[in-house]
């Protein structure tokens, strides 16, 4: 709706590009309205607040936001992808085989060959011991970090807020290939306990994903929601699509759910009032993720247990101690203004959540766990889980080498978070089928050259797999007991093949780092029996049949699955 008529299409003359400036953008969005134009010597205001008196057109929100980011497309492309790449440079997995930034390594690692090619006997036994030490360090740091949740309390304090008080919050939610579990997250984001007038919703949706967008426009969304078609281009990931949202994000929050995603009702809220009672080092809250379909299958208990484990026990942990957190992939709330000036997110690599949450202890902020949980779809297929896994285990690997690259680490914390926490958990799952080879090659095969060569880095290597997987499935056990799903407990006893699976994951992506190392493996969603149940709750509450196009959808997922397969 326009109060001034006139055409508003001729906004990208030069002209209006000097009064309606890119790096203002984000200034435009949070005070809704913009210099659009000049003419005659007068500048007209693109605007969607009418009580202003030096407006020439009145448009709705989204309109609004429509019409910016067409004017600023090329920019708001290329800033998505390349605008941390080109700031910080030493802080992009794009460089982690372009630019080392420092020789040490590449000396480090031609004086270990001088030295194995010196004393190769020694120098292998103090490999295997190194690496067997190690492997007992990380056992032991989950064991305290266990301990630690338990005894030392959470420092976030909450500030009771009225509506009025609450600030907006953006929710990014970025989607592909979606469509099945799009009317589920629609309802659940329905159902949040906040003022619909400070919501800010950006569907995140891929240009080159039709279906995702036709179902988005069958569900006839209200002006609450705003699409936003992500421009194709290199890499085509999760963080780009973020970076791309985040440019029109109008809130002083800023909140990230995936497709499949149920926060609690009162999640937003909570988090506001943390917020608020914080002062302005605190940049982060990580709600707490768990599944709502624990029990579904062998797979779906074991991934519960990891859960269980690393959200309600060791990423509490670590907020406790002051350490980095590396944050989960959904549900992270930020202070936008923050986010943004840190450089948002990294395309390039795969765990930008676990990356982003180093950068932020970085620059002196702080990252808490919240009690409040968003319960999400648990893999309930191997094919669909070794590829969601191998990502994470190739993003962890990416966080590493971009965090060690410069060789600086500013505290034991964050030492403690990167190299035994996210470094461990790779460095465990890549050596863990080693040491069983070394087992079982003597037990089953008659064939122990280890035993032979070196039997006190043998002995050792035998106690610290034993006790390695002793300490995983003794925590594994006990981390659901806290929400009450102490009757899987006793599918810890599996943890060994689970583990195994993960090491599976592992050296694939240690292979994937090396030939597709930004490559995003898309995790299906929407092949639980329960999301397929939530998926048919959300039609009715839509008030739309489960059609045939319902079908067709479910169909071409299942296609997909099976041909990647």
């Amino acid at each position: 709706m326009t109060n001034a008529g006139g055409d508003i299409a001729d906004h990208r003359n030069a002209e209006a590009r000097r009064v309606c400036r890119y790096e203002h953008l984000r200034r435009y969005f949070r005070q809704g309205y913009a210099p659009w134009r000049t003419r005659n010597g007068r500048i007209t205001f693109l605007t969607t607040r009418p009580e202003h008196s030096y407006h020439d057109i009145v448009v709705d929100r989204k309109t609004f936001a429509e019409l910016l980011r067409n004017r600023f497309s090329e920019e708001l492309k290329y800033d998505a992808t390349m605008a941390l790449a080109d700031a910080r440079p030493d802080e992009s997995a794009r460089f982690l085989s372009m630019q080392p930034a420092s020789v040490t390594p590449w000396l480090f690692a031609c004086c270990a060959l001088a030295v194995v090619a010196a004393f190769p006997r020694s120098s292998i036994a103090a490999c295997i011991l190194a690496a067997t030490a190690y492997f007992i360090s990380v056992a032991l740091v989950r064991i305290w970090l266990v301990f630690l949740a338990r005894h030392r309390p959470c420092a976030a304090k909450p500030k009771s807020l009225e509506d009025a008080d609450l600030p907006i919050v953006t929710i990014l939610a970025p989607l592909f290939r979606e469509a099945h579990a799009l009317p589920g997250l629609i309802t659940a984001i329905r159902k949040l306990d906040y003022p619909k007038d400070k919501l800010d919703v950006k569907l995140l949706l891929e240009e080159s994903d039709g279906d995702t967008r036709a179902e988005a426009e069958r569900l006839g969304l209200d002006g609450m929601f705003d699409i936003i078609v992500v421009p194709q281009s290199h890499p085509q990931t999760k963080p780009k699509a973020c970076n791309y949202g985040l440019s029109c994000a109008h809130g002083d929050i800023t909140v990230i759910y995936d497709a499949e995603d149920e926060p609690q009702p009162d999640q937003l809220r909570r988090a506001a009032e943390i917020f608020a009672g914080a002062d302005e080092r605190l940049a982060c809250i990580q709600a707490r993720l768990n599944f709502y379909n624990p029990e579904e299958n062998w797979l779906t208990r074991q991934f519960t247990l990891e859960y269980c484990l690393w959200f309600d026990h060791f990423l509490p942990a670590l907020d406790r101690l002051g350490a980095p957190v590396p944050l989960g992939g959904t549900s992270n709330l930020f202070r936008t203004r923050i986010l943004a000036e840190i450089g948002a997110w990294d395309p390039y690599n795969v765990t930008e959540d676990a990356d982003l949450g180093l950068r932020l202890a970085r620059r002196g902020y702080r990252t808490t766990v919240m009690e409040s949980t968003t319960l999400e779809e648990a893999n309930c297929r191997l094919a669909n889980w070794t590829r969601q896994r191998s990502r994470w285990m190739k993003g962890f690997m990416q966080t590493w080498l971009v965090n060690r690259r410069s060789g600086r680490t500013p505290d034991w914390r964050t030492r403690l978070s990167l190299d035994l926490f996210i470094g461990g958990a790779v460095f465990a799952a890549l050596i863990n089928p080693v040491i069983w080879f070394i087992v079982l090659a003597e037990h089953l095969g008659g064939f122990d050259p280890l035993g032979t060569i070196f039997p006190f880095a043998k002995a050792v290597s035998v106690g610290a797999l034993a006790f390695g997987n002793l300490t995983f499935l003794a925590l594994a056990a006990f981390a659901p007991v806290r929400r009450g799903l102490s009757r899987i407990s006793a599918s810890a006893i599996f943890t060994p093949i689970y583990w195994l699976l993960m090491s599976f994951a592992a050296w694939k992506a240690l292979f994937q780092l090396i030939t597709r190392p930004s490559y995003w493996e898309k995790t299906d969603h929407g092949l639980s029996e329960h999301a397929k149940a939530r998926r048919d709750a959300a039609l009715d509450a839509f008030g739309l049949e489960h059609d045939a196009s319902d079908s067709q959808v479910a169909n071409k997922l299942a296609r997909d699955v099976r041909r990647r397969r």
